[in-house]
């Protein structure tokens, strides 16, 4: 019995055991739908110890203020997902328009995202980080959980950055174009 069914029977929820349910929408469908839902843009970066690297998500979000508890999900399709699947730490940079360059570098295949060695350094404690992004956390990974063709990292924030007084536009991701949010996009 998995998990979602312990779960289930010990709230008396009706949920078929997972042989006979559907399908489901292909992924078509599926990109289909969340294409026109828009998403903020990350960066993660990571270490553990074969070389840094970096992968731009739409995916990160927290689940929790207390503990401070931070989700995203790595494809299984990144060059970079070994490496967060072993790291025990990660920095998570928070990207607005002033770092759409970064962006861009880190959703890019086949570039080596740390070949400017100017434009990084690394923390005392190892991680790798980009300079110019106002905010960032650090965290400690705490699980991971195969989703399919992704995995899904669950990360405990240990230390924050960022600048109150800098106030960059955020940068969303919609429809497979980078936008930016602005007081002029404010409805209510």
């Amino acid at each position: 019995m998995t998990l979602t069914h312990e779960i289930a029977a010990n709230a008396d929820l009706d949920i078929q055991p997972e042989s006979s349910a559907p399908a489901g929408i292909s992924p078509e469908e599926l990109k289909a739908v969340f294409r026109d839902h828009p998403a903020g843009i990350a960066v993660i970066t990571a270490d553990a110890g074969d070389g840094p690297v970096a992968m731009t998500v739409s995916s990160v979000f927290s689940v929790s203020a207390a503990p401070p508890l931070i989700v995203f999900s790595a494809s299984v399709l990144s060059s970079s997902t070994p490496t967060l699947q072993a790291a025990e730490t990660v920095v998570i940079h928070m990207i607005d328009t002033d770092s759409l360059d970064l962006a861009v570098l880190c959703a890019t295949s086949g570039v080596d995202r740390f070949a400017d060695t100017d434009a990084w350094t690394r923390l005392e404690t190892g991680e790798p980080v980009f300079h110019g992004v106002t905010r960032r956390v650090r965290a400690r990974v705490t699980s991971r959980l195969d989703a399919g063709s992704s995995t899904v990292i669950v990360v405990h924030a240990l230390e924050a950055w960022h600048d109150p007084e800098h106030r960059p536009q955020p940068l969303v991701y919609h429809n497979r174009t980078w936008h930016t949010l602005s007081d002029s996009s404010t409805i209510s």
